[in-house]
């Protein structure tokens, strides 16, 4: 009876040891990546576990400071038959106001048109009673009016008095909106938020040590309040009153006063 023979490949030792090689290094790769996951999943341990036990405070700051930086708004009227008499006359008054503040010292980029406007102008008439009847009045078109108003910012607010009287004298028709602000306004409101902060945590202090418990960690933190701008200087409008002698009247007294900035947190901690 014939024996079937089958013939034995054995690997080389050279390829042994590559597929060990390669083995090892899969094997190394997988318990690597087992290893990160379970640190990523030890780093979060406890850190989506809303707290159960807290105690909430509020706290407010305030900063007070004298404004830097003045804005107002200046107006320019002008009435004639028609729109293109009325503009060129607008037209050279503004361009006046705008050379007289640049030459004070007012950047072009501080100068803004915030308003350009013709509106027609009407006179209304009444007709003639006859008769006992008395026909409805009519519109008789008079002429147009231009009205351009310009925006200033002033980045001196001393300078502010003395600006207003000169764009009175170079034919405005109007000033108004006189406000004061602070120019780097947000290290300000930052100094008013770190104060109610402190004061919040103050008060989390006291309580806990009331409570007889110890403070943890932030687990809730709010700011509200507006934007935290209580401003004392007042806003003014001064009215020219038609045409405007060529010499620069006396400079009002501004009083710029100071602005308080405020800051109102409410800050939950947790206990134990």
């Amino acid at each position: 009876m014939d024996i079937e023979k089958k013939e034995i490949h054995i690997m080389p030792p050279h390829r042994m040891q590559m597929a060990g090689m390669f083995a090892l290094s899969m094997l190394g790769v997988f318990l690597l990546v087992l290893t990160l996951s379970s640190l990523k999943q030890y780093h979060y341990i406890g850190s989506g576990v809303a707290a159960s036990n807290t105690i909430t405070v509020s706290g407010d700051g305030e900063v007070f400071a004298v404004p830097d930086t003045a804005t107002f708004s200046v107006t320019v009227q002008e009435e004639a038959k028609d729109v293109k008499a009325a503009q060129e006359v607008a037209t050279k008054k503004s361009n006046d106001i705008k050379a007289y503040l640049k030459s004070q010292g007012i950047d072009e980029k501080d100068i803004q048109t915030t308003d350009y406007s013709v509106y027609p102008q009407y006179d209304y008439t009444n007709s003639v009673c006859s008769g006992g009847y008395c026909p409805p009045g009519k519109q008789v078109l008079r002429g147009f009016q231009v009205s351009e108003t310009l925006t200033i910012k002033v980045r001196d607010a001393k300078k502010a008095g003395d600006l207003l009287a000169g764009v009175g004298s170079k034919g405005a028709s109007s000033v108004s909106g006189l406000s004061f602000t602070i120019d780097d306004q947000d290290k300000l409101d930052a100094e008013a938020r770190d104060k109610a902060i402190a004061k919040a945590q103050a008060k989390a202090e006291v309580l806990a040590d009331a409570l007889g418990v110890d403070i943890v960690r932030v687990v809730g933190f709010s700011e509200n309040g507006g934007d935290g701008r209580m401003y004392y200087a007042k806003t003014m409008a001064l009215g020219m009153g038609g045409a405007m002698d060529s010499a620069v009247p006396p400079s009002p007294e501004i009083a710029v006063g100071q602005n308080k900035i405020t800051s109102n947190v409410t800050v939950t901690y947790e206990i134990r």
